[in-house]
């Protein structure tokens, strides 16, 4: 994380593992968030990623390392995920995501999270779970529906159908698409934007966006996604759709 002229730039660099996540890197992304939340003269957060993909969610191979003690690592893996996701909605300032390669999985809750996003051509959302034997976490049945419609979220799940940037957009995941070249520019048009409206307004908006209520709500629904996580996780069927996943993956 650096901070430069009032803003945070929070960049997740796992890049050689597709910034997948694991729970020593979501760890560091809380840790900063809790500086940013005790730092108030940062006025508006960019979440980044560094190389090729945004973020593939959760690490299979390491997931599939830990034999007899998957669901333990499982539930903390997801819980972690989850505290993560919640602290990005409850950032007090605006939070821009800066996508510029294929967000999948659990990654999907980083970026529902955030207020403004913009994607480059060549992002997709996909989820993967029915391919792997997994069942959802990172808001794929917590947040998606909300923001599609719950048939839409569905159809795209059951048949883990990539949604192009384009379609992201229409769908109301992303706001806009840029090309590669152009997306610091847009963000930094964003900001700029920002810097010019009223901090106390942008913030009563966010607050009353995010009421008790929905909040609550998001909560007790990621916390459901866990639950079924880990129960799934550990089944012979999740086993052998891991491995059958890492083998084309070695294949490619």
């Amino acid at each position: 994380m650096r901070v430069a002229g009032g803003v945070a730039y929070l960049t997740l660099n796992r890049a050689g593992r597709h910034n997948s996540l694991v729970p020593a890197f979501l760890e560091e992304l809380l840790d900063c968030l809790g500086a940013i939340r005790s730092n108030t003269r940062i006025n508006a957060v960019v979440l980044a990623a560094a190389g090729s993909s945004f973020s593939t969610g959760g690490d299979v191979r390491e997931i599939q390392r830990q034999g007899s003690t998957i669901a333990s690592y499982a539930e903390r893996l997801v819980g972690l995920l989850n505290e993560a996701v919640l602290d990005l909605f409850d950032l007090r300032v605006p939070l821009i995501g800066r996508v510029q390669g294929p967000v999948t999985g659990g990654a999907l809750g980083l970026v529902l999270a955030c207020d403004l996003v913009a994607v480059t051509p060549r992002v997709f959302f996909a989820p993967y779970y029915v391919e792997v034997g997994f069942s959802p976490d990172g808001g794929w049945t917590a947040l998606l529906p909300e923001r599609i419609g719950s048939h839409r979220a569905g159809e795209i799940q059951l048949l883990n159908r990539h949604v192009g940037a384009v379609e992201a957009v229409a769908l109301g995941i992303a706001d806009c698409v840029v090309e590669d070249g152009a997306l610091d520019a847009q963000i930094d048009l964003w900001l700029s934007s920002l810097q010019k409206k009223s901090g106390a307004g942008l913030q009563a908006t966010k607050r009353l966006l995010l009421t008790p209520q929905r909040r609550a709500r998001y909560a007790a629904a990621l916390e459901e996604e866990r639950k079924s996580f880990v129960t799934q996780v550990g089944s012979e069927e999740a086993r052998r759709g891991m491995a059958r996943f890492l083998d084309r993956r070695l294949a490619c």
